[in-house]
């Protein structure tokens, strides 16, 4: 296209943290403009907000309804091209709803609602309208994991056997939602963040990252949820046994009272031939583990001659030459390029590259809902094992 897609935003006010890491991932690229938004509940921080980010006052609003209503109204030289939701879980599935019914495409944080049946719902609303969909699971942006996802493809590790994956955090290892924390009270509230508190925020992107790099569905698990920090309303730390499909195994842990952890999200994949590492923490690395050879790690940005050559998903996503870290924010804008190439290829009337389509779409987001629904069933319930059914 021969201009820039305009974005609308709900939520990401200047009293949230999210936003402006959407943002920023948003702008990396030059393809996308903030042009409206309801950035707070509170009008004054929504309005501060918009100022601050040189949107028209006109065009702050007081609800994401007005704002999808008055929008659309719009001559279609002037509307948003799209609405970005980043508020709490309970408030994901109302404004996607709207904006897609009234013919706008979304980005939306994860987990893309609070239950199975909501996501369903947006799933049948993609399928019916022909818009876009995408949830921003960031770590499937990372070069090096689309690196990974393409060797698995390909064979290289032959078939796979095992798959562990990990996230542990630190950051709620006390009751930090009684302690002024805005993030941890709503996170910790069932009422707005829905039936898991770890698995909800961290559990569903270790799920799609252990579907993503492996190209393999979770079929059935095992779960256990505990809540350690006392006064807590929901879980706070989890393990899970799984099964996917053509029978390999997994294991997947996500913690948020691992006192001292950051952000350790890390994933191995182990198949006839060998394995692969990969980790959050050191995001330009993939290492390559084969039977009777030593280990190879493969980097970020580099031309490697064949038989090393790395794939065009990596590639395409790297922005930088070799030896410079790409960390998330790059990761984000990649999800954030993908769609916008994609919804402007729509908008024109030409196939979006398979490159450009590979960003996480609707039906992660039920897969997502799935898992933590199946997740909190299968600690609930006595029998070993829980059928993974959406």
């Amino acid at each position: 296209m021969k201009r820039k897609l305009r974005m609308g935003m709900v939520g990401g006010g200047n009293d949230a943290f999210i936003g402006a890491v959407h943002r920023i991932a948003a702008f990396m690229d030059g393809k996308i403009e903030l042009v409206c938004g309801t950035f707070s509940v509170n009008r004054e921080v929504s309005l501060k907000s918009g100022q601050d980010l040189f949107v028209p006052e006109e065009r702050v609003y007081e609800t994401y309804e007005q704002m999808i209503a008055e929008e659309a109204k719009l001559p279609e030289g002037e509307r948003m091209d799209f609405v970005t939701i980043v508020t709490p879980n309970f408030l994901h599935f109302g404004p996607a709803k709207l904006a897609l019914e009234n013919g706008f495409d979304v980005v939306v944080e994860k987990p893309m609602t609070v239950s199975l049946e909501e996501a369903q719902e947006l799933k049948e609303i993609v399928e019916r309208t022909g818009k876009t969909l995408c949830l921003t699971h960031t770590y499937s942006g990372y070069p090096m994991v689309k690196q990974a996802k393409a060797m698995v493809k390909d064979g290289h590790f032959g078939k796979i056997r095992k798959i562990v994956v990990e996230y542990p955090q630190g950051w709620l290892s006390r009751l930090s939602e009684r302690e002024g924390n805005a993030g941890a009270a709503w996170r910790a509230d069932p009422k707005r963040s829905g039936k898991s508190l770890v698995m909800g925020d961290i559990g569903t992107h270790a799920a799609h990252l252990a579907e993503y790099v492996s190209g393999l569905k979770i079929t059935e698990l095992c779960a256990d949820l505990t809540t350690f920090v006392e006064g807590r309303l929901l879980d706070d730390d989890g393990s899970v046994l799984l099964h996917f499909e053509q029978g390999a195994k997994g294991v997947l842990m996500a913690s948020q009272i691992s006192a001292g952890e950051e952000n350790a999200v890390r994933i191995r994949i182990y198949g006839e031939k060998g394995g692969l590492e990969w980790a959050n923490e050191d995001p330009n690395n993939l290492i390559i583990k084969m039977l009777d050879q030593p280990r190879q790690i493969y980097r970020t940005g580099n031309a490697y001659a064949a038989p090393f050559t790395l794939s065009s998903f990596a590639t395409h996503n790297t922005r930088i030459p070799a030896g410079h870290p790409e960390g998330l924010l790059e990761s984000f804008a990649n999800i954030y390029r993908n769609f916008a190439l994609t919804v402007s290829a729509k908008k024109e009337g030409t196939e979006p590259s398979a490159e450009a389509l590979d960003f996480p779409n609707v039906y992660d987001g039920v897969r997502g809902m799935a898992f933590i629904e199946t997740v909190v069933k299968s600690n609930e319930s006595n029998e070993k094992w829980t059928k993974f059914v959406i």
